[in-house]
């Protein structure tokens, strides 16, 4: 083999293996998306846990399908439960924070819900969906939903960018999930991580390697003010962004 189809097969590897792990994702989700439907009568417990066994194979299928892997550091920083505070790059986040993390709720766009049985299910885990050209309103719903949620023991999940970015960029973090955790006296624990390196919004490729987590220690809500606190989980995160992201061309 030429040393040009060797570099073209090399390049066509990672689309191959994107395709592969496609099916098996979708595969899985019209197993586990009805199994959530049909658990409607029992627990929310039991709704959460089949929902939550999809996302970890999702994880475990991108590591043994496109060779996408993860590495956590500061996961002794995970006590109790409170606001995640997580950068928001790549769909990837999104099913592997069920992995570092106990039980959970997001916070997300009311628009989920309405994708067929993906979204149906999605709404019986109980998220605060929310409408983003409502501020005001949707500010008020995340506190009181949001403060619901914790005071049953969950973590409640927000990107505080409200939208996914891509690698090297950074946008305003809105104030919602600060009001939370001033409200509610719950800490905020962030999360940087640069899984948007290896599976890029909205593309269909997922390119092999290691993504790079990192949690930080929880922030007491209790001695700053919601701007304080929104300020300090921005400045934690966007720091760490700044040393996991590739500077090379």
């Amino acid at each position: 083999m030429t040393q040009a189809k060797t570099s073209l097969f090399k390049l066509l590897i990672p689309g191959l293996r994107s395709v592969v792990f496609f099916i098996f994702q979708v595969t899985t989700l019209f197993i586990f998306a009805p199994l959530v439907l049909l658990s409607f009568p029992f627990s929310y417990n039991i709704r959460y846990a089949i929902a939550s066994t999809w996302a970890k194979l999702v994880i475990k299928g991108l590591k043994v399908i496109c060779k996408l892997d993860f590495q956590v550091t500061g996961l002794e920083n995970i006590k109790g439960n409170g606001i995640i505070f997580c950068k928001h790059q790549s769909a990837w986040e999104t099913f592997a924070l069920q992995v570092m993390f106990p039980e959970q709720c997001w916070v997300l766009k009311k628009e989920l819900l309405w994708i067929p049985l993906f979204g149906w299910a999605l709404a019986l885990t109980q998220p605060i969906a929310i409408d983003r050209s409502k501020k005001s309103k949707s500010f008020r719903q995340i506190i009181k939903q949001g403060s619901q949620r914790l005071q049953s023991g969950r973590w409640v999940v927000i990107f505080p960018e409200g939208t996914r970015t891509a690698p090297g960029e950074r946008k305003k973090y809105m104030v919602g999930g600060a009001l939370l955790a001033e409200k509610s006296g719950y800490p905020v624990i962030p999360v940087a991580h640069n899984a948007g390196e290896f599976w890029k919004k909205n593309a269909f490729i997922k390119h092999p390697g290691t993504i790079q987590v990192r949690i930080g220690k929880m922030i007491d809500s209790n001695a700053m003010s919601a701007k304080e606190l929104n300020q300090q989980a921005e400045n934690w995160i966007e720091g760490q962004m700044e040393e996991i992201t590739n500077k090379s061309p």
